[in-house]
């Protein structure tokens, strides 16, 4: 797989560069809106959800823009990985390349803008006034895993998804729902020992609490939220590779 992508670098880079660009295309503010449209929304839930929850939440703002842009790299990654096979079904049928390279691009990008949200978080962190210490080093590790997790969910829904169309509505009601257990802007701690355990089946949770326990809390997260994130991303990948492999020489067929 490596040697195929240093073989189609080029492709790949150019797919990379599309991909991003494409999405503010024709907008006035283009690339601005990368990060205009989480402030966006942290402002409409800080606005909404602050004086419910707020109050006992210490550095709420960081708290819900740490859960927010979490979530919507995953959203925006899997939702868009989830069509590429069809948007990209005129290059793949006349060409003979390596068809997750389409996947892998569209990871990239939305890579590209989730980098530009935590920038956009560290500015919020402070002002807020939290320190920045050498642990948030350890946030690659919940990016890294938690994009092996995107490509895998795409390897799967990208192959579904030409079989049947349906699956893009479907998705969108799983992703909400998702949100809702997520624990973007409400706190678990109020729930009992058991009810909290549950949430860590979620892997996005784990993954935003990941980033809270290294910004707000100060603290290196367990031993157990290492191995949940880890064996999730890597159970999801192989699936997902799994699947790509088995259903690649039909993939045509459904175009």
């Amino acid at each position: 797989m490596v040697q195929k992508i240093k073989r189609y670098r080029f492709l790949f880079e150019e797919l990379v560069k599309r991909d991003f660009t494409r999405k503010y295309k024709r907008t006035t503010l283009g690339v601005i809106w990368s990060a205009l449209s989480p402030l966006m929304t942290l402002g409409v839930m800080a606005l909404v959800f602050t004086q419910f929850f707020g109050r006992s939440t210490p550095h709420y703002v960081v708290y819900l823009f740490c859960g927010n842009i979490v979530f919507g790299f995953f959203r925006e990654s899997t939702s868009a990985g989830m069509t590429v096979l069809w948007d990209n079904a005129g290059i793949f049928s006349k060409v003979n390349v390596p068809k997750y390279m389409f996947l892998f691009s569209k990871n990239v990008s939305t890579l590209l803008t989730f980098g530009i949200n935590i920038v956009i978080l560290f500015v919020f962190v402070l002002v807020d006034g939290l320190a920045f210490t050498w642990k948030y080093f350890l946030l690659l590790y919940p990016v890294l895993f938690l994009s092996i997790l995107n490509l895998g969910m795409g390897f799967i829904l990208s192959a579904l998804f030409l079989r049947f169309r349906d699956l893009q509505y479907l998705y969108g009601v799983f992703t909400n729902l998702l949100m809702y257990v997520s624990a973007i802007f409400y706190s678990v701690d109020s729930y009992p020992e058991e009810i909290q355990k549950l949430f860590l089946i979620n892997p996005v949770y784990d993954c935003i609490k990941y980033f809270r326990t290294i910004i707000i809390d100060d603290a290196i997260p367990s031993l157990e939220l290492h191995v949940i994130i880890f064996a999730y991303a890597i159970i999801a990948f192989g699936i997902g590779a799994l699947v790509y492999k088995t259903q690649n020489y039909k993939f045509l067929y459904y175009i």
